[in-house]
């Protein structure tokens, strides 16, 4: 396959996001300013917009170059939704759900999530930050006590477990840089001794899983600058998981093709044009009626964040899940997210700007006739 065919495939998948960011403008709620998960979140008492389905869609505006054509309101809107989820006492961030305090990966996602939303809206959160309440783990007080942590979490299932790993990241890197990297020198060995050096990969599950695991792990490393051991090894798996295995869920479609982009590997032109067909054939099964795209193959899960794990598969210390929406044949938050990344990296990949989705600049217009 040549450049042409490549650039075929890019405007292939270019159209598979027709309809995308009309679904996107129906998932607002300007009486918040916040966004839901799914339409089926919509009008149903048991949900309401959410923090990561908020964080997520203001990702799509940064990433589709919308930003800049934000109306004042909805920005105002969007920095009150997102303030009005701090706890003033421990400075974490949470939705109304009481489960989600009770989930640890979560609660650190909210605060990476918010944090990082109000920085791209100019503001910042009304409290301080769990390192400065107090309010952080036990398992950070110590270099001891961290690389304690990290040796207890439980990798049978590579990806819920190297989250929790690689979400605990996110407080060491607010310690200063001498502070820190006694922390990074434990981290950095358990992972020396762990990782697989035949796969690349770590922990156990089904291939994906694993790629999955080390897609989060790969945010870790690139947190801290540092770098990723045995990254032919991790491509090679990549492409056996891309060629062999079905992909049921975005996460596996995308989490691939970041660590690809991550890792800087050259991948030879026929390769590349493979990853791409690929991955438009994948993105095609989970792209909705509706205009969006869903997180698995039967739908959209209604707690995104743990359908990586079956209920009859939880650790002992896993909470119930947070749902978020009904679990329909529907696009979600969670999955348009990643939909947008995959393109803007494949893009990036072939050596091309991926620019704005067509009809990104109605957006705006658009969202507020359907308010109207």
């Amino acid at each position: 396959m040549n450049g042409g065919k490549l650039e075929e495939l890019l405007q292939r998948m270019d159209k598979l996001f027709d309809g995308f960011l009309r679904w996107m403008t129906g998932q607002y709620d300007r009486a918040s300013g916040g966004f839901y998960y799914a339409a089926s979140s919509i009008g149903d008492e048991r949900f309401q917009p959410d923090l990561e389905s908020t964080a997520q869609a203001l990702n799509i505006m940064q990433r589709e170059q919308l930003m800049d054509r934000m109306p004042s309101v909805m920005w105002l809107k969007l920095i009150q939704y997102m303030q009005s989820k701090q706890d003033p006492l421990t400075g974490y961030f949470y939705d109304v759900n009481p489960a989600m305090a009770r989930d640890e990966v979560m609660v650190q996602r909210a605060l990476r999530y918010a944090v990082s939303a109000l920085t791209k809206l100019g503001s910042e959160p009304l409290y301080p930050l769990p390192m400065l309440t107090g309010a952080t783990p036990d398992y950070v007080r110590s270099p001891e006590k961290y690389a304690a942590y990290w040796q207890s979490i439980d990798l049978s299932n590579s990806w819920r477990g190297c989250d929790r790993l690689a979400s605990s990241g996110m407080y060491i890197a607010d310690m200063p840089e001498s502070e820190r990297q006694p922390y990074l020198r434990e981290a950095v060995r358990y992972l020396a001794e762990t990782q697989d050096p035949e796969t690349g990969l770590w922990g156990e599950g089904s291939l994906y899983v694993r790629l999955s695991g080390t897609f989060k792990l790969h945010t870790f490393y690139s947190r801290f600058g540092l770098p990723m051991p045995r990254t032919d090894r991790i491509c090679a798996s990549v492409k056996d998981a891309l060629r062999h295995e079905e992909a049921t869920d975005m996460c596996y479609i995308r989490n691939p093709i970041d660590l690809l982009a991550y890792m800087r590997v050259p991948v030879p032109s026929q390769d590349l044009a493979e990853i791409v067909s690929i991955t438009l054939a994948n993105m095609t099964k989970l792209k909705r009626l509706d205009g969006g795209f869903s997180r698995e193959l039967a739908g959209s899960p209604p707690a995104p964040n743990v359908a990586q794990v079956k209920p009859s598969e939880y650790y002992p210390d896993m909470p119930e899940p947070v749902c978020l929406g009904r679990g329909e044949v529907e696009g979600d938050m969670n999955a348009g997210t990643q939909a947008v990344l995959i393109r803007q990296r494949l893009y990036a990949l072939c050596g091309l700007s991926a620019g704005p989705l067509p009809h990104a600049h109605t957006f705006f217009a658009s969202m507020s006739a359907r308010e109207d």
